[in-house]
């Protein structure tokens, strides 16, 4: 599917159907079996997946460790209900990354405007060789699989958004920003087969939003279909 157009016809879509107030009580008229079966289905198929991967796993891990430690990264997120919890991740970036990333955006203006209005970097300078590899087919992302088993996170969701994130949101829709805590965020999305890190960051917090309000298991089922060639064609990723 053309990003443009998944887009296009989400916007269209908030516009039919989705009203200007009380999201959460939309969201609580979800039928609760869909809950179960969604949880359901989240678990047979991360322990699946999980021991699908595995061997490209542990190769992944041996070949960071090769370029120094740690091998995980782990980042706090915001989860349904508003809790905390610790997002699993390989290493992607230089273990010196804070101290390059304040050096970086010292010295480019626009880039720190980028970076404080997307939350990302087009050529970061903390990502590794094998890093940009890793993060452009999601590799990167394997160990979220733990989160899903744990119940911290589903396959398909909204993306767990970083602390500074939820603390910003009055610079946006806060209304839209509700959809994160009524549900458990996912590794893939709604906004990850609408183009990726392409898209602006008001779209991907309107896309998130929209999933949330329309939440179904066939609605999931048809996320992860999509996100398979996205994937593996690496497209909209850095």
């Amino acid at each position: 599917m053309d990003p443009k157009f998944e887009i296009a016809s989400a916007r269209s879509l908030e516009n039919a159907i989705i009203p200007a107030s009380a999201p959460e009580r939309r969201r609580r008229g979800v039928d609760a079996r869909e809950y179960r079966l969604k949880r359901g289905f989240d678990i047979v198929l991360a322990a699946a997946m999980l021991l699908l991967l595995l061997p490209v796993a542990i190769l992944i891990a041996g070949l960071i460790g090769l370029g120094g430690k740690p091998i995980f990264f782990r980042s706090h997120r915001i989860g349904r209900g508003g809790r905390r919890f610790a997002m699993y991740k390989f290493r992607t970036m230089e273990p010196d990354a804070e101290r390059r990333l304040e050096t970086y955006l010292a010295n480019n203006p626009q880039a720190r405007l980028d970076y404080e209005s997307r939350y990302k970097l087009k050529g970061d300078p903390r990502v590794t060789l094998m890093g940009r590899f890793l993060r452009q087919f999601s590799l990167d992302e394997l160990p979220q699989l733990i989160n899903v088993l744990k119940g911290e996170m589903s396959l398909v969701g909204p993306r767990p958004r970083l602390l500074r994130e939820i603390a910003d949101a009055e610079r946006y829709n806060t209304r839209h920003f509700e959809a994160y805590y009524l549900c458990r965020p996912g590794m893939t999305g709604l906004w990850q087969v609408s183009g990726r890190s392409d898209t602006d960051y008001h779209t991907r917090i309107r896309l998130d939003a929209i999933y949330v309000r329309q939440m179904s298991l066939l609605q999931d089922l048809a996320i992860l279909a999509q996100t398979i060639p996205v994937v593996l064609l690496g497209r909209g990723e850095y």
